[in-house]
């Protein structure tokens, strides 16, 4: 860590704490351990990236605001403050990589076996499950069906967590439902506002869709059984025209609108966002099964089911009736017969779409 990066964890360790109170440089000096020069160096660096630190009469400095930066320190000093218990994780935070995912899986690849004969989980299983990548921008972002997902910096979160359960089965559409209740939840308590899901990965604000969610097994080869899960997150925070073209702008939406002051940072949406997935996967899979069928806005309307990859071939009309247990969706054909979904894609149309505006 840079003697920058350190004066700014203390200075944001001093925030959050709730103290408000200034730290003098000598105090800086001591915990950083540098020289007081360097300190007044790695002041002014942050000074001119952005950071509010005033200086006070007693020559202490304070930070007077939040500064947008995500680095490991702050994320880890934003989830101790609301997930105490989650505070010994395994975390990476990036400035860019092709893909979490893909980073989440090379992290696998070079792990010892993650468990045991008996199930139980091995050091290395035990360091990952529950890990943590983090970046601020992709250059290959992936989304379900082989899609791309286009991850600009500095205006959305990407983030992938990766589970390794001891002693049990691994459902990815479970998982990936259970990821869209947690994000539906961080949106709710820090931006005050109600998103929606769109069968079986998508959250939707205002009728346009501001994450994705992406969850990749790996499946031991000698016991045929997914061992360990990676879900992948990606989270449009605010509007990105730049990044955007303009087929895409029709569907993508962000949290915030063009008017809109970011007072939530990318470091506390992260951490909000990872501490509830965990919680999620953690309670009574029933509750978390019955808060996910409230979230999805589809029920009882008219979708168009594609169940080979999105192919329009052999695409037909249903009325989406009921989520199963195991997240599957069930549809009701025109003759009445009901089919049950356990993968492919469904569409709304537009004017539907357009209606699901909070």
């Amino acid at each position: 860590m840079t003697t920058k990066e350190k004066v700014f964890q203390e200075l944001c360790l001093r925030k959050n704490s709730g103290q408000g109170k200034s730290i003098s440089g000598e105090e800086l000096a001591r915990l950083c351990g540098v020289s007081r020069s360097a300190v007044w160096k790695a002041i002014n660096f942050l000074r001119q990236e952005g950071c509010a630190i005033q200086g006070t009469t007693n020559g202490g400095y304070v930070l007077t605001e939040q500064a947008d930066i995500l680095s490991e320190e702050i994320f880890r000093s934003c989830l101790e403050k609301n997930f105490p218990n989650l505070k010994d994780i395994h975390a990476v935070c990036l400035k860019q990589t092709d893909s979490t995912n893909t980073h989440a899986k090379r992290l696998l690849s070079e792990c010892a076996p993650l468990k045991n004969a008996d199930g139980t989980l091995t050091e290395a299983g035990a360091k990952m499950n529950g890990a943590v990548i983090i970046a601020e921008s992709q250059t290959a972002g992936r989304g379900r069906l082989g899609r791309s997902f286009v991850s600009p910096e500095k205006t959305g979160i990407y983030i992938s967590i990766i589970i390794v359960p001891q002693n049990r089965r691994i459902q990815p559409s479970k998982i990936t439902a259970f990821a869209a209740v947690a994000v539906c939840r961080a949106v709710k308590k820090l931006y005050k506002t109600e998103c929606g899901i769109k069968w079986i990965n998508d959250v939707f604000y205002n009728g346009k869709k501001i994450c994705g969610i992406l969850t990749e097994g790996s499946t031991d080869f000698e016991t045929g059984q997914i061992e360990s899960a990676v879900i992948g997150i990606g989270i449009n925070i605010e509007p990105n025209r730049a990044a955007f073209d303009e087929e895409l702008l029709k569907t993508a939406g962000s949290i915030l609108d063009e008017k809109s002051e970011a007072n939530v940072t990318r470091a506390e949406l992260a951490a909000e966002v990872y501490g509830q997935v965990i919680s999620v996967l953690n309670e009574d899979e029933k509750t978390a099964i019955g808060e996910y069928k409230k979230l999805v806005f589809m029920l009882g309307k008219k979708v168009r089911v594609f169940p080979l990859a999105g192919s329009s071939t052999d695409s037909y009309e249903a009325v989406a009736n009921d989520i199963t247990d195991d997240a599957s969706l069930v549809v009701a054909l025109s003759d009445g017969t009901e089919r049950t979904l356990f993968s492919g894609e469904v569409s709304l149309k537009s004017s539907e779409l357009a209606a699901h505006i909070n």
